[in-house]
């Protein structure tokens, strides 16, 4: 900014210092040097000065480079959690047959507590997802079943109803399935291995799905091992029309 004519009566600042012809006769003035010190305006008009001549498509590209690396730390920090979350608290399933039917259907989802059995033993009843055992071929990695028995427990069948103890066990989440077994099964600690009777081994539980018709469980590879338990699924997430605990 300039100014043409003559300076304020009486100022001192070299800001508002004529720069045009000084008029004739007046006294020769010399303004002092702007320094650094305080009160110095010199160093502040070069930095106001510096700020006003940046470019404005400058400071908008540095704006959108923050934005974009505000949203990646966000999104990076969102994964993290979320892998952290899987990995040792929740963890969603989905049913891919039959087997748990009437209680979880074809294409059901399901919520998996990974911490359940970390804090509490495993009890009879509960829905479990389990690494699948090694001999079973099958095209899933995981399998969901309900604790029938638990480790120590004689678990046999007669007449359609499975029996734990010699007392016979209450299941109305079967609806009119029946019991049946016409297989060995393996694994257990009675010997030799029999069809209708397996006393299962310490650290192991027997599991079975609710379909007793159409479930691949521990009627054929056995008692599993409780390291083998993913977690406890605890509550259906989908159809949505259909949400509800287990």
């Amino acid at each position: 900014m300039t100014d043409s004519g003559p300076p304020s009566s009486g100022s001192d600042d070299p800001l508002f210092t004529s720069v045009g012809p000084r008029p004739r006769g007046a006294p020769s003035t010399t303004p002092e040097p702007a320094t650094s010190g305080e009160g110095g305006g010199g160093s502040d008009d070069a930095f106001w000065l510096d700020e006003a001549s940046e470019p404005e498509p400058s400071k908008k590209l540095q704006g959108q480079i923050r934005t974009l690396t505000e949203w990646v730390v966000v999104a990076i920090g969102a994964l993290a959690v979320a892998l952290l979350i899987k990995a040792f608290l929740l963890q969603a399933f989905y049913i891919p047959s039959p087997s748990m039917d009437p209680t979880l259907q074809n294409d059901d989802r399901v919520l998996v507590n990974k911490l359940s059995y970390r804090l509490g033993d495993v009890q009879r009843g509960d829905i479990i997802v389990f690494e699948r055992p090694e001999e079973v071929p099958s095209d899933t990695d995981d399998f969901i079943k309900r604790v029938i028995g638990l480790a120590g427990e004689v678990v046999s069948f007669s007449d359609g109803a499975v029996f734990i103890d010699g007392r016979s066990l209450s299941e109305d989440y079967v609806g009119e399935h029946l019991t049946t077994n016409d297989r060995l099964i393996p694994g257990c600690d009675n010997a030799p291995a029999v069809s209708d009777r397996c006393v299962i081994p310490e650290g192991h539980v027997f599991v079975m799905g609710d379909n007793r018709d159409a479930s691949l469980d521990s009627r054929s590879f056995g008692p599993i091992d409780e390291d083998a338990i993913v977690g406890r699924a605890f509550l259906k997430v989908w159809p949505l029309g259909d949400i509800g605990f287990l």
